[in-house]
């Protein structure tokens, strides 16, 4: 049955994710591995794990090669493959041409089931259509929440970027910001671009976007630096994902400003400097729930014909605000590489 037909293209209320699983105790993983296929290793499981036949699942992402926001992705992702007897294939591109080739190569190895970002939708359209040709289930996760069923996604599980753009403006609000910038580390990514777009949304200041070369650090350190040395009057710089705050921090320092950092996204160094101050507070999409439920919900299709949110809504894993009220609470979690 073509997946595509149990869906309408009109975007209803989303689904908020409330998930529980299993305690796992999970081995840490590389993010440097760019486009190459490997095979995650599924050691480490403590419980719960199925006893239906193996089935393989293909996770592609736009990851840069460095970004170790994705190791919380794939660590996710193996605890479900874990649990599903699932022999879990990862592979990711920043460029968005490669990308759909490797969605390629998974349908021509004739996987069960197929995961992927949508940083560039447009990009992956025909090569989704081919999966869906070959019988083969796609979900989507992390960027493309409103693109997914345009493209005939069964699922989605992420957050929807411009509520969080838009929540994140309301918060500079309430800290008394005048004049920020938004640093967009790869052009192009409409997950990004609507982060920065929410922002612009809500918030009663001045917003500049900034764009940097994210897989260039010293590049973004010097573009920032740079900015806020020609204006002095940049209060708080917001970023979109936790090494470029970590950068922007030093950025600041250089440039003798005072604005503040904020973020999207966690790491374990960010948990850190915002106990410390350095960084005010951080969007929390929860990526790792984002790689267990998209690879589960592929098990859950398959054994049982489930469809979380129906096909009409996707499942949303953000956002919160971690800051220093709360920070403690997930510092533990962070310091695991699982938040």
């Amino acid at each position: 049955m073509d997946s595509s037909s149990r869906y309408r293209s009109r975007r209803m209320a989303p689904v908020v994710a409330v998930a529980a699983a299993a305690a796992l105790t999970l081995a840490g993983c590389s993010s440097s591995s760019g486009g190459k296929k490997a095979e995650e290793s599924n050691a480490g499981a403590s419980a719960g794990k199925a006893t239906t036949p193996r089935m393989t699942v293909a996770l592609v992402t736009h990851q840069s090669p460095g970004d170790t926001f994705w190791d919380i992705v794939r660590k996710g992702a193996q605890a479900a493959a874990a649990k599903d007897n699932i022999k879990l294939v990862y592979s990711a591109d920043p460029n968005a041409g490669t990308q759909a080739t490797l969605v390629q190569n998974a349908i021509d190895q004739k996987v069960d089931g197929i995961a992927i970002t949508l940083a560039k939708p447009d990009a992956l359209k025909d090569v989704v259509n081919k999966a869906k040709s070959a019988n083969i289930p796609v979900v989507g996760l992390n960027s493309g929440v409103s693109e997914w069923q345009k493209l005939g996604l069964m699922e989605f599980f992420g957050q929807d970027e411009t509520v969080a753009g838009e929540a994140l403006g309301k918060r500079l609000n309430a800290a008394g910001a005048k004049n920020a910038i938004c640093v967009i580390q790869e052009q192009g990514n409409i997950g990004l671009t609507q982060r920065c777009d929410g922002v612009d949304k809500t918030f009663n200041g001045k917003l500049q976007t900034l764009n940097v070369n994210g897989t260039d650090m010293p590049s973004v350190k010097s573009t920032i630096t740079a900015k806020l040395s020609q204006d002095k009057s940049i209060d708080y710089v917001v970023t979109l994902g936790a090494p470029f705050a970590l950068t922007a921090v030093q950025s600041a320092s250089d440039a003798g400003s005072k604005a503040k950092i904020a973020t999207f996204d966690l790491n374990k160094d960010l948990t850190t400097a915002i106990d410390k101050g350095t960084i005010q507070f951080a969007v929390d999409q929860q990526p790792y729930l984002q790689g267990y439920l998209a690879v589960d919900s592929l098990w859950l299709y398959k054994y049982n014909g489930n469809y979380s949110g129906g096909g009409e809504q996707p499942v949303l894993t953000g956002p919160a605000f971690v800051d220093k009220s709360n920070v403690d609470r997930v510092a533990a979690f962070a310091a695991k590489g699982t938040r």
